[in-house]
């Protein structure tokens, strides 16, 4: 059949599953705008105000599927906008297809109008990319950027498509042979793995964002019942068991809990499931390690030995490595490890205290949201407050920047989500700093009529940066003290949105009880700027030296 190549990429998206995408529209990528208005009962285009928004929208959606978000720009600056949101998603190895336009092949290289060699710029940040010169290779690059981006640990893949390209047209072949191969994981001997778990007095499971991925909390949690040990999370696996869990024992890393830090010492040995190893997460690496043996299981060989040695490193799908385990694992009972665990938990009980502060604000929102409300954070304090003090119930039900830390990240992802989610609730925390970097996408919220619950940890300054510069710069605020006069809940109601002003639990509660069904709600929760994101390790520090407590200052 004789199809153009802008025809070409809407009959490859669908045939790869795409319902939905989000996009902004442009000179360079028209032919496939066109080919999106005659199939708008088949696909579904949420149009952004940014493009960086639209692929934290696309992020926000893939996570909450599990497939594949698809985002579309245009040349030039279009497509320059998508790079913060690409790392974003690579970083913390999220499956997007981003289709991008360019110039007419006759134009490239010769600085056309909005040309911008944009498979260049994003090579680092992708897990694979391509500059299509003809309609012929369309399908089959597009079934590869499908594959790719889902294939092993998933991650961003870019798609260059030249305007005289969407327009011209070939011979779509009914088949041609695929551009990329399914790689065939042996599953590993685990006999070496077993012996050295029941040789452990102290075993402690250290779970990723690779649990999340691979949706293998199930296998997460049979295995700690399995070995009678507890379990500590990076920030990007913090779901993988609810909150209340006996055998949770909180995020660790620079802002981990006291509880975790006191199980990282006393362990000897670490079975770290998908995860990084990080230097937010592990800190010093030599003091990390000392004393204990680890076993490191992730899908992405690269990562064994990168960051930690490991004693036992394994390659492969978390999923079924667990499955391969636990036929052949012994239970074992570990009752004098148990015992200090829950002793420690029972010392880190927090105090009780009335007023609005992020003990009490998180816990008080969640009463409101459902058990599987995905909640969404942006970058700061809020964020690490989030962890410590919302009480997950649903395994993924998280969504965050873990990996590159981007701020302005929460409110395009929400949308993304609660689009996933058939307009179901999505519930965001973000600061006054981060929103103020995203804050227009709240005109895409209330065009779709989505009923987003928001909360601004509004305290007036960037407040992750202020924490750092009391406690290593001596107190000098250079530029975090941010003097904006902005009036959110008014902003919020100029969009179309509802917004409240918040500054006492009571007023909380009652804002939380009358929640707008058809569009986004913004509570804009007043917060001391001196109130401080605890526990922390210092930078390149060990789990010895956390700071759990503000002294002298």
């Amino acid at each position: 059949m004789v199809r153009t190549g802008a025809n070409i990429v809407i009959e490859s998206l669908c045939r790869n599953g795409t319902e939905t995408l989000f996009g902004y529209p442009g000179g360079a990528v028209l032919p496939i705008y066109e080919e999106l208005y005659r199939n708008s009962y088949r696909l579904r285009h949420i149009l952004c105000a940014h493009e960086q928004n639209a692929v934290h929208a696309a992020d926000g959606y893939a996570r909450t599927t599990g497939r594949p978000g698809v985002v579309i720009a245009t040349s030039g600056p279009g497509a320059a906008n998508l790079v913060t949101g690409i790392a974003t998603a690579g970083l913390d190895s999220v499956p997007l297809v981003v289709i991008t336009g360019n110039v007419s092949v006759p134009l490239l290289g010769k600085d056309s109008f909005q040309e911008l060699d944009i498979t260049s710029v994003t090579r680092g940040i992708t897990k694979h990319n391509f500059a299509v010169n003809s309609p012929c290779e369309l399908s089959r690059v597009i079934d590869a950027a499908f594959h790719i981006a889902l294939d092993g640990r998933p991650g961003p893949v870019l798609i260059d498509i030249p305007k005289n390209v969407q327009n011209e047209s070939c011979q779509e072949e009914d088949e041609s042979s695929p551009l990329y191969f399914t790689r065939k994981r042996p599953l590993p001997a685990l006999d070496a793995l077993i012996r050295m778990l029941c040789e452990s007095s102290r075993p402690l499971i250290y779970s990723g964002g690779g649990i999340i991925s691979g949706r293998a909390w199930g296998e997460l949690e049979e295995l700690a019942n399995r070995i009678d040990a507890p379990v500590v999370f990076s920030m990007m696996g913090l779901t993988a068991m609810r909150s209340s869990h006996p055998r949770n024992g909180g995020m660790c890393g620079m802002h981990g809990t006291a509880l975790s830090a006191e199980l990282l010492k006393k362990c000897d040995l670490i079975l770290a499931l998908g995860v990084r190893f990080s230097d937010r997460a592990s800190g010093n690496c030599e003091k990390f390690r000392e004393g204990k043996k680890i076993i490191h299981i992730d899908i992405d060989p690269s990562e064994i030995n990168k960051n930690v040695s490991a004693d036992i490193g394994i390659t492969g799908s978390l999923k079924s490595v667990l499955t391969e385990l636990l036929k052949t694992l012994p239970r074992q009972s570990r009752p004098e490890w148990q015992q200090f665990h829950k002793s420690i938990k029972l010392k880190n009980v927090p105090a009780e205290i009335k007023t609005l502060v992020p003990e009490n604000l998180f816990p008080a929102v969640a009463k409101y949201c459902d058990e599987d409300c995905v909640i969404v954070t942006d970058v700061g304090q809020h964020q690490i407050w989030t962890m410590h003090y919302y009480p997950f119930k649903t395994p993924g039900s998280l969504l965050t920047s873990g990996g590159l830390g981007t701020m302005g990240y929460g409110l395009g992802a929400a949308i993304g989500s609660s689009v996933a989610r058939g307009g179901k609730r999505t519930l965001l925390f973000t600061g006054d700093g981060s929103f103020g970097m995203s804050l227009q996408e709240l005109a895409t919220a209330v065009s779709q009529k989505l009923p987003l619950l928001i909360i601004i940890c509004n305290n007036g300054v960037l407040g992750m940066v202020r924490q750092w510069q009391t406690m290593f710069y001596d107190q000098h605020y250079s530029h975090t003290t941010l003097n904006r006069q902005t009036d959110f809940p008014a902003l919020a109601r100029a969009f179309g949105a509802e917004g409240k002003k918040i500054t006492t639990l009571e007023e909380l509660d009652s804002a939380l009880q009358d929640l707008a069904p058809d569009r986004p709600t913004v509570l804009d929760c007043r917060l001391d700027k001196d109130e401080w994101a605890l526990p922390i390790i210092p930078p390149g520090g060990s789990i010895e030296e956390m700071i759990t407590e503000k002294k002298g200052i």
